[in-house]
């Protein structure tokens, strides 16, 4: 029964997929939306033990709270034995076929006996596809304002379709009731700006992804590559502006508005902002000229006649370089300011080469658990083999 019920909802999945989890350990503490198959002994009845531990599930990874619980969908069966039954009945007619086939119940059956028996396995086959449609109803969600954290979908009836799929259907359910969208756009972040950031007119980014995986606001498929590329359009149109290295007095090392931005740029740390049009207006009207800036004409300087000749003859010498290292202990609090303050200036000369090496002590029990994430993690940030774990 699992493999048909695994075979049916792996075809056509568009996200990633985990099916029959033990518990919720196994499943990657990801950004990226998850669809979770629980096994059909599992069934939904909205209370009792198996709500608690999808409750616990979605809110922890091992013995760590997870960062991303909005992002996981799990698929439940409703109560009742129909599609073991239906199932049952399948194998049942392959095993006569096979029989059949084989010679075991006899040579009495001809090649008509032969093709309704093989067109009742079908039949059966079909049909038990169409009761994992009918029995996986539920699609169960992270959702803050319930008690437990935990918001059911039924998807109600179904039928087993060529045209449609099981992942398109559950996704095509979040759809509708506005809890799932392909994009967002400008005014939906203006619309849902944080009351406590609205004076400042800027949002960190750490925290605006955070709002789209935490089920704050809509979810999205992939939030940080539809985040980063609505951001980079925003920003390129005057929608909203982007800010980064904040100041004491408010101001910002960096700001950028109307103008094109590299994706690279954009990147989800407490340091780096969204800010409103507004906001973009005012720093850009008030920036200062960057230290050693030329404002106003420059005169030609003087020089004397004979010197400038003297100097045509010497050859010109080589531009000369020199490497400057930055070695050193980096306390975690500061790193995100790192990262806005230091590799911008490094950026300004060539060759630039960044490394890590972190360094962490954790329980022995949790040690997998964490470094399943941090796996994760990396392959999310693109750098799957440029770092290691060791």
């Amino acid at each position: 029964m699992k493999s048909l019920v695994k075979k049916e909802f792996e075809r056509g999945v568009s996200l990633p997929f985990v099916a029959f989890p033990k518990d919720g350990s196994v499943i990657q503490d990801s950004p990226k939306l998850t669809l979770i198959l629980m096994d059909a002994e599992f069934e939904w009845t909205g209370t009792g033990p198996l709500r608690q531990h999808i409750s616990e599930w979605t809110k922890q990874h091992g013995k760590s709270p997870r960062f991303y619980p909005g992002s996981l969908i799990w698929c439940l069966k409703k109560p009742g034995r129909d599609l073991r039954e239906k199932v049952e009945l399948w194998l049942a007619w392959k095993r006569v076929f096979a029989e059949v086939t084989e010679g075991t119940l006899g040579a009495d059956f001809d090649r008509a006996d032969r093709a309704d028996i093989q067109s009742k396995v079908k039949d059966a086959e079909e049909a038990a596809k169409d009761e994992v449609w009918g029995g996986y109803r539920f699609a169960v969600i992270y959702d803050s304002r319930e008690a437990d954290g935990l918001k059911a979908i039924d998807l109600g009836a179904g039928h087993a379709s060529s045209g449609e799929t099981l992942c398109g259907r559950i996704i095509a359910a979040l759809k509708s009731q506005a809890l799932l969208n392909e994009s967002v756009g400008a005014g939906y972040l203006e619309r849902n700006w944080p009351p406590a950031l609205k004076q400042s007119g800027a949002w960190p980014l750490a925290s605006l992804r955070q709002s789209f995986l935490n089920g704050s606001l809509t979810r999205l498929i992939d939030p940080d590559s539809i985040l980063r590329n609505k951001i980079v359009e925003f920003v390129g149109k005057g929608d909203l502006g982007l800010a980064s290295g904040q100041k004491p007095d408010g101001t910002y090392d960096r700001v950028w508005f109307e103008e094109q931005i590299p994706s690279d740029e954009v990147t989800f740390e407490s340091g780096v902002f969204l800010v409103t049009k507004a906001k973009a207006k005012a720093l850009k009207a008030g920036m200062k000229p960057e230290p050693g800036a030329v404002v106003g004409p420059v005169p030609e300087p003087v020089v004397d006649e004979f010197k400038e000749r003297e100097k045509e003859k010497e050859p010109s010498p080589g531009i000369k370089t020199r490497t400057l290292r930055l070695v050193g202990t980096v306390p975690p609090e500061i790193w995100s300011r790192l990262g806005t303050r230091i590799i911008p200036k490094l950026k300004s000369g060539s060759d630039l080469k960044i490394g890590v090496d972190f360094s962490v002590t954790v329980n022995a029990e949790s040690a997998r658990s964490i470094e399943s994430d941090l796996r994760q993690i990396i392959e999310d940030l693109g750098l799957k083999g440029k770092i290691k774990i060791e």
